[in-house]
C-alpha cells in the first residue's frame, strides 16, 4: 500500500488559482458484487466543490474514466478527497473505498500522476485510483504583475565633430570704371504746360442752317382734273 505522508509545509498564494484533475481510472478495486460485475464511479470533493464521473458499466475492478475536472483552489486547503462507489439500480450504491489526495507536489512542481490508495471504512486496502493533477501556475508569484521593463536609457549619441564653417560668399569687386556712355542723345525735358497746337478752323454750327428751298404752297392745289374721275 502506498504511503503519502502529510506535507509539513503548505503552499501559499493559491487562493483563486485553478487546479486541473483528470480521473484516469482505478486498479484492483474491492469487488462489492457477488454475481455480476460492479459498475464503479468516482466522486471528488474539495471545499464546497463536488464532481462525479460517469458510471463505468461493468467496469469491475479496473474501470476507466478519462474525465477532467477543474477546481478553484482555497488557501489553507491542501488536499482533495476522493470516494469510489458501485452503482446499483435497485438498492443504494455500495461504498468501495476513499482516500485523500495531497496537493503539495502538484502545487510546487505543477504536475503529479502518482496513483493514490483507497481504503475501506475499516482501514483495509480497497485498491487505488489513478489521477493526473496539473497546476499551471506552479513556481509563479501569487499575484501576477506585468514584468517591469528595464529603465530605458537614453541612446548614446556620438558627439558630432564641429562643422567646418563654410567660406564666406565671394563678393564681386565693384568696378570703378564707368559704363560706356549711352549712344543716344538724352531726351530733352518738355516744358510744362506744353505749347498749344496750331489753331483749327472754327467748326461749322450744328445743325446747319436751313437752305433756301423752292416754295411750295400747302396744302397743294387740287389735282388737275375732275375728282372723282368720271366713270369709264
Amino acid at each position: 500500500m502506498y504511503q503519502h505522508p502529510t506535507p509539513s509545509m503548505s503552499i501559499s498564494g493559491i487562493q483563486g488559482q485553478l487546479l486541473e484533475v483528470t480521473v484516469v481510472g482505478c486498479n484492483k478495486l474491492k469487488d462489492t458484487e457477488w454475481i455480476s460485475r460492479q459498475d464503479p464511479y468516482v466522486c471528488l470533493e474539495y471545499g464546497s466543490s463536488n464532481f462525479r464521473t460517469k458510471t463505468c458499466t461493468d467496469g469491475g475492478k479496473n474501470p476507466t474514466f478519462q474525465e477532467k475536472f477543474v477546481f478553484t483552489l482555497i488557501e489553507g486547503l491542501p488536499e482533495l478527497k476522493i470516494v469510489v462507489w458501485n452503482s446499483n439500480t435497485l438498492n443504494y450504491d455500495d461504498f468501495i473505498g476513499s482516500g485523500k489526495i495531497h496537493l503539495q507536489k502538484v502545487l510546487s512542481q505543477g504536475y503529479d500522476d502518482t496513483p493514490w490508495p483507497l481504503q475501506t471504512t475499516s482501514g483495509r486496502n480497497a485498491g487505488e485510483v489513478r489521477l493526473i493533477l496539473h497546476y499551471p501556475n506552479a513556481n509563479k508569484p501569487a499575484t501576477s504583475f506585468a514584468p517591469s521593463a528595464p529603465p530605458c536609457a537614453a541612446p548614446q549619441v556620438p558627439p558630432y565633430a564641429l562643422a567646418t564653417p563654410y567660406p564666406a560668399p565671394y563678393s564681386y569687386p565693384l568696378s570703378s570704371v564707368a559704363y560706356p556712355p549711352y549712344p543716344f542723345p538724352t531726351p530733352q525735358t518738355a516744358a510744362y504746360p506744353p505749347q498749344p497746337y496750331p489753331p483749327t478752323p472754327f467748326p461749322q454750327p450744328y445743325p446747319p442752317p436751313p437752305q433756301a428751298l423752292p416754295y411750295y404752297a400747302y396744302p397743294p392745289g387740287t389735282y388737275p382734273g375732275i375728282y372723282p374721275p368720271p366713270p369709264y
